[in-house]
């Protein structure tokens, strides 16, 4: 009987150790950093031939990740932006300097610049 009671003891104190661990765990996760980039396309075919895949590919080798691109910008208050926007989401927001100032990030940027005027902010995103 003794016996039963030692190991549902040491169970329990196995799952609390556990738990108070992962609770550890997510307490010092940092919460992603998303970029935000208005994009004045001047010329879309030129844009989307030449410059998006390079961009896109950048950010993939970098650990970024798109979130959302395009020109359906739906206004839900105010007027909504004109240009394109793109969202895209870094673990930290040194990882997202890191990536612009890449030199295949700068080689894209070469020609996006040629086809296009860009604006970027970087915002921290909420713990979940």
């Amino acid at each position: 009987m003794k016996t039963q009671y030692a190991v549902s003891l040491a169970m329990l104190a196995g799952v609390a150790v556990g738990a108070l661990g992962v609770q550890g765990l997510h307490a010092q996760a940092k919460p992603p950093v998303y970029t935000v980039t208005e994009i004045d396309v001047t010329n879309i075919d030129a844009y989307t031939k030449e410059y998006a895949p390079l961009a896109q590919a950048s950010i993939k080798a970098s650990g970024g990740k798109l979130l959302a691109a395009g020109q359906k910008v739906t206004a839900l208050e105010g007027d909504p932006p004109k240009p394109r926007v793109a969202i895209q989401m870094w673990d930290s927001l040194e990882k997202a300097q890191a990536w612009r100032n890449s030199a295949e990030y700068k080689k894209a940027r070469e020609i996006g610049n040629k086809y296009a005027k860009f604006r970027a902010f970087a915002v921290e995103g909420l713990p979940q």
